[in-house]
């Protein structure tokens, strides 16, 4: 029986709205435990990273070549000690899953995950997050995961964010709307596999994820799903701080998730950007459990 261990990394540093940190512990009363179980895998949870308030640090304190990135020492911190807990979880044979806060601290869980393997990883989102410091319109490093770990302009070489193990023909984008113009450029210049909701509209969500598995996982000893919930629409998930018109259905969603499990080759997960504050009824955690339930195996019969 796959064990899954759940890994709280409460950090807001990312973001542009404050609440996020929050995400892990409105995840975890949203049932994540008990739907993982009737997904019919054991849960261990690690509890949370130790995470300092933002508010106690200055976001300007750290720059990162040319340009600016906010709070950049305190996630590197975050994330070097998430891609201990990450890469321990695997040597222990269980199945990381990381509740952001957060879309920084995927920087820590690929770090973590291609410590030791080659990996692929899909990106379920409706950012790139291939921004740099020099690139970024607002410095938050929530749209630089991505980039940091493939080791992007300023991130070149930056041995805590760089995931030595991942290569961009492995990585594959699904579901972009909103993607900045230094972005675009580097999608086309790098060769990545990018599904914009065009190409869902048009293909459907089964062949874009099927396709997208596929891609990520060809030779490789496993693949790291991210899952921001503003990759769906804000009708189905208002708890996230930079909402994006024209998301993913409940069910797209679902589906999604359900060929992810199907795919046999789920190495890591994270689930990021839940914010409480933001959220009615905590209804958008409580979507997050259920997804996450999916790609572990939940099914209706």
């Amino acid at each position: 029986m796959t064990t899954v261990r759940i890994i709280g990394a409460p950090t807001d540093y990312g973001a542009n709205r404050r609440g996020v940190d929050m995400g892990p512990s409105a995840i975890r009363y949203g049932g994540l435990a008990e739907e993982l179980a009737g997904a019919g895998v054991e849960t261990t949870d690690g509890g949370d990273l130790l995470v300092p308030r933002a508010e106690e640090r200055d976001p300007d304190a750290e720059q990162l070549g040319a340009g600016n990135a906010k709070f950049l020492r305190e996630t590197a911190d975050v994330c070097a000690r998430l891609g201990d807990e990450v890469a321990a979880t695997l040597a222990a044979g269980e199945v990381p899953l990381a509740l952001g806060g957060d879309h920084s601290i995927a920087i820590g869980c690929l770090v973590g995950s291609a410590r030791d393997a080659e990996i692929g990883a899909v990106w379920f989102d409706a950012h790139a997050d291939l921004n740099t410091p020099s690139t970024s319109p607002s410095g938050n490093v929530h749209g630089m995961p991505l980039a940091a770990a493939l080791g992007v302009g300023e991130f070149e070489g930056v041995e805590w964010a760089n995931a030595p193990g991942l290569s961009p023909e492995n990585v594959v984008l699904v579901g972009l709307r909103s993607v900045d113009d230094a972005e675009v450029e580097l999608i086309r210049e790098r060769g990545f596999t990018a599904y914009t909701m065009s190409d869902i509209d048009e293909r459907g969500i089964t062949t874009v994820t099927e396709e997208a598995m596929a891609v990520a996982s060809a030779g490789l000893d496993g693949v790291h799903v991210s899952l921001d919930l503003d990759w769906l629409d804000p009708h189905e998930a208002p708890g996230v701080g930079t909402p994006v018109r024209g998301g993913v259905t409940y069910r797209e969603a679902h589906t999604a998730m359900e060929l992810v499990n199907e795919a046999d080759c789920l190495r890591s997960m994270e689930l990021v950007e839940v914010n409480p504050t933001l959220d009615q009824h905590n209804e958008t955690a409580e979507l997050a459990t259920e997804l996450a339930a999916s790609a572990f195996g939940k099914r209706v019969l």
